[in-house]
């Protein structure tokens, strides 16, 4: 059965090796959902978060065939419930929508939403929060005429405790070669 996993990739940080590791996904047939890079909190090394919604078995395969890849460190998959995850969205609508009555601010307001700027023409909001958080604000604003919207990659952190600068120690203990 399929279910939505959250796939986090350590690597060094080489050119071309995020389009390496989404071929994976192309030659398996797997629709990325989101995808972010950053920097991680060990100094050379970046992660990916890959969003898919797949079977257990097949992600498990995706895995292996990723720490395969020369100069990924570490790969893991997480279950939504396993990780603490976010995304951004911004909203720009007409700044007349606005200033026509108090529906749009009240939308905002009882979505915990934020205006970040307002201009002559148009007004950026922005939402945090899961998917269908962001998705149910789009549904609200578009009514009132929404010029643009984009969305982030989502951003997690597991809840296990074990830190990733453990793995990166095991990583590096085992290979180290002993003459």
């Amino acid at each position: 059965m399929k279910e939505e996993f959250t796939i986090s990739v350590f690597t060094e940080d080489k050119i071309g090796l995020l389009n390496r590791v989404s071929i994976i996904f192309t030659r398996r047939h797997i629709n990325i959902e989101s995808i972010t890079a950053s920097a991680s909190e060990v100094e050379g090394v970046h992660r990916y978060f890959i969003v898919v919604e797949e079977e257990e078995s097949l992600v498990v395969k995706v895995i292996q065939q990723i720490e395969k890849q020369v100069d990924v460190v570490k790969a893991f998959y997480h279950r939504n419930d396993e990780m603490v995850h976010q995304e951004i969205a911004l909203y720009k609508v007409p700044t007349s929508a606005l200033a026509s009555g108090e529906d749009v601010e009240e939308i905002i307001r009882s979505s915990n939403a934020r205006i970040l700027t307002v201009e002559a023409e148009f007004t950026i909001i922005e939402k945090t929060g899961h998917k269908t958080d962001t998705q149910a604000l789009y549904n609200k604003l578009e009514p009132y005429g929404l010029l643009g919207f984009v969305r982030s990659g989502r951003v997690a952190i597991p809840k296990q405790m074990k830190e990733f600068k453990e793995y990166m120690a095991e990583v590096e203990k085992a290979s180290t070669f002993r003459y």
